[in-house]
């Protein structure tokens, strides 16, 4: 009997090319719809098409593979659906860094042309990706490879978009979202990463009308008091109890602002006392909600201040406003004081610009109803969660869940199933393109 030795180092050219073609040569990767075995189904979280795969990538599949490999050989009818994601927001902004080195903007091209450059690099970085994966030799069903801007993909989102809405579960309102003025569009609460940041916190003075008294508010954000309409104490706080239901002068500006009191307030925070910006702070924008306060947007989607502040500083950027208002605050002896403040600061996940809290009208998602059947499918026990202590951070989000911003003002992407009348604004949610107005 003839012995083979074994080559000293692994030459992957040898074995892997081979054995896959092999394998799907013969069709072990194909799954069928057989009654007599028991499905087993993975769908894999499909990588992004705006580069090539990572090391993260690498492990996650590895692990997928290892499942779907085991589960064939104990008899389950084993199918893995392989795919890739269009991205929306991380692929714009890829592609329009590559446009930025031909020295061109989308905005040169129009959305149609913009458009077949980004298509163009789906072909070029999606098949990258699928080739990768086949390397890594996963055991996809290939047949059955899906891209999430595919026909039907996005057949499947219009449909649920208008089934949630005839639900009353989709609604369009003015709201606080996470808005990037660089990508030009609102982010979703996940797609916001916050990162420690040392800044400064600026201690302000606002005289109360009719006397000589006053209140001195902290904030990190001095450029935002343009956009003030109160001054927020706790009730409990013994401090400000005399001031509550008075009014504020509001310095640069000379609007008249309430003082309120509301149990948000922080009485740790600076001197307990907080300027209330409905239109450029969640918290500031509940209070609004719950006192009936006005709201005054004082930036545009670029983050330069509007026509709703002083003249002198309309047209600046945040960070030039923020300078020439606390120019002009110490200037007209309204500045108190100013410490070093470490805050995480959150930021767009793509292109990591700082986000602006802002308020704007988008579409969402009403999460409490769907948050609460999601939550008691585990508490019931049909769920269930390894290891068991995740199920009370699980609990935690679910019970503190928000409503899920779901519009993007980006070109790539999902495009929702709304129609507006210009002659008379009627909003119209449609499968087909209405012809014309209801």
């Amino acid at each position: 009997m003839s012995k083979r030795e074994l080559a000293k180092a692994y030459n992957p050219h040898e074995v892997e090319d081979k054995w896959y073609e092999y394998w799907m040569k013969n069709g072990y990767f194909y799954a069928k719809v057989n009654p007599e075995k028991k499905p087993y189904t993975i769908v894999m979280p499909p990588p992004n098409i705006t580069g090539m795969l990572t090391l993260g990538h690498v492990l996650n599949n590895t692990i997928q593979d290892i499942y779907i490999r085991w589960k064939r050989m104990q008899g389950f009818e084993a199918c893995w659906i392989p795919g890739t994601d269009h991205a929306g927001i991380a692929t714009q902004n890829a592609v329009e860094k590559a446009l930025a080195k031909e020295g061109l903007r989308r905005e040169d091209l129009g959305r149609e042309k913009f458009l077949e450059r980004v298509w163009k690099w789906k072909e070029e970085y999606g098949n990258t990706i699928i080739k990768q994966l086949k390397k890594l030799g996963v055991s996809c069903d290939w047949k059955r490879e899906r891209f999430t801007m595919d026909e039907g993909l996005s057949n499947a989102v219009k449909e649920v978009f208008i089934r949630l809405y005839e639900k009353g579960l989709i609604y369009r309102g003015k709201y606080i979202v996470n808005w990037c003025p660089r990508c030009h569009t609102a982010l979703a609460d996940d797609e916001v990463e916050y990162k420690e940041q040392v800044g400064k916190l600026w201690y302000i003075k606002y005289p109360i009308e009719n006397s000589n008294d006053f209140i001195v508010v902290a904030t990190t954000r001095p450029e935002t008091m343009l956009g003030d309409t109160a001054v927020a104490v706790n009730p409990k706080d013994e401090r400000y109890k005399h001031l509550i239901g008075k009014y504020a002068i509001l310095p640069l500006v000379g609007r008249k602002l309430p003082v309120i009191a509301d149990e948000i307030v922080d009485m740790e925070f600076g001197t307990g006392a907080v300027k209330v910006t409905p239109a450029h702070d969640p918290n500031d924008y509940l209070m609004a909600t719950k006192h009936d306060l006005a709201l005054v947007v004082a930036m545009d989607t670029y983050a330069r201040m509007n026509e709703n502040v002083p003249e002198k500083y309309r047209g600046l950027d945040r960070y030039e406003a923020r300078r020439e208002v606390v120019k002009d605050l110490e200037k007209q002896g309204y500045l108190v004081k100013v410490e070093d403040y470490t805050h995480a600061v959150g930021r767009c996940y793509r292109c990591d610009t700082i986000i602006e809290p802002y308020l704007s009208d988008q579409w969402f998602v009403k999460m409490k109803p769907l948050a609460e059947k999601a939550l008691q499918v585990v508490l019931d026990g049909k769920i269930k969660f390894y290891p068991e202590r995740w199920i009370k951070v699980y609990e935690h989000w679910m019970r503190n869940v928000r409503d899920w911003c779901i519009s993007r003002q980006i070109w790539w992407g999902h495009r929702i199933p709304v129609y507006y009348c210009d002659d008379c604004g009627e909003i119209m949610v449609e499968r087909e393109e209405p012809k014309k107005c209801k």
